[in-house]
């Protein structure tokens, strides 16, 4: 209390010069409208200004959660579609449920951990088999291929990567339907490589590359990336190099696709091998 009173002793002029002036500026303001114009514009603006700034930054905060209610809206869109398309490989049968005409579910998850400077590059989603996904689903990323899911536990699960030597995709050129086997060299993260497109084939440079739908993970018509290079490779086939359409070193958020026919096409395929 002593210190307070000693305070208030030394700096009592001070502080009745401060009251003064704010009684003066009071006194101006009330009984002059101009400077009380003034003294609201000010106040707008600067309050205006400060809630502007507070919402970006609360915006900026929020851009994670946000990104991921989109890709999860995305997929509840695809799923909605999925559902509601009948395709025309059923049409000896009719069916009113449409649920049985669904052949790819979707599902969004977050990516928690990606490398793309290994030989074997592998991602690591937050969600699991408790979260709807398995083994051998496919994962995308705003319509270009991701990978393939390999490891899946209760509450995360791992992606073999394009990046992965030991991935190979069936692709096809959209443009014509020539199919070949892409996959990735080790060095170029930006790059792959398709094979086993005959010489015959019409193509360019430039040319887009998508995912052939002939495997029971992809479904077709997946952007993959386009032509950059074309080499004749000894034999009857091109070695073509296409550049990626995935920037696998800004992925955030995937969305897992899976085949609801996958285990039919399966088992009926092994029936022949």
């Amino acid at each position: 209390m002593r210190s307070l009173l000693n305070f208030l002793l030394r700096m009592h002029f001070l502080l009745l010069f401060i009251l003064i002036e704010i009684l003066s500026f009071s006194l101006l303001v009330n009984n002059n409208n101009f400077h009380k114009a003034k003294l609201v514009n000010f106040s707008r603006q600067f309050a205006g200004n400060f809630h502007t700034k507070s919402a970006n930054l609360k915006q900026y905060f929020s851009l994670t959660k946000e990104n991921q209610r989109l890709a999860e809206e995305n997929n509840r869109l695809l799923n909605i579609i999925e559902s509601t398309y009948k395709s025309d490989e059923i049409f000896f049968r009719s069916v009113n449920d449409t649920i049985l005409n669904q052949r790819y579910r979707y599902t969004s998850a977050r990516i928690i951990n990606n490398s793309i400077n290994k030989k074997h590059n592998f991602l690591t989603l937050n969600k699991g088999s408790q979260q709807g996904i398995f083994p051998e689903m496919a994962a995308i990323s705003d319509g270009n291929i991701v990978g393939v899911v390999k490891g899946v536990s209760s509450n995360y699960s791992t992606v073999i990567s394009v990046l992965n030597l030991d991935l190979r995709i069936s692709s096809k050129i959209k443009k014509n339907g020539y199919f070949g086997s892409l996959s990735w060299d080790g060095k170029d993260y930006q790059s792959a490589t398709l094979s086993e497109i005959p010489l015959h084939a019409d193509i360019q440079i430039g040319d887009t590359i998508i995912t052939s739908g002939f495997s029971s993970i992809f479904p077709e018509g997946i952007f993959i990336g386009f032509i950059s290079e074309i080499e004749e490779k000894g034999g009857s086939f091109y070695e073509i190099k296409v550049k990626l359409s995935t920037d696998f070193k800004s992925l955030d958020n995937v969305s897992i696709i899976g085949n609801l026919l996958q285990t039919e096409k399966l088992e009926l395929e092994k029936q022949i091998n």
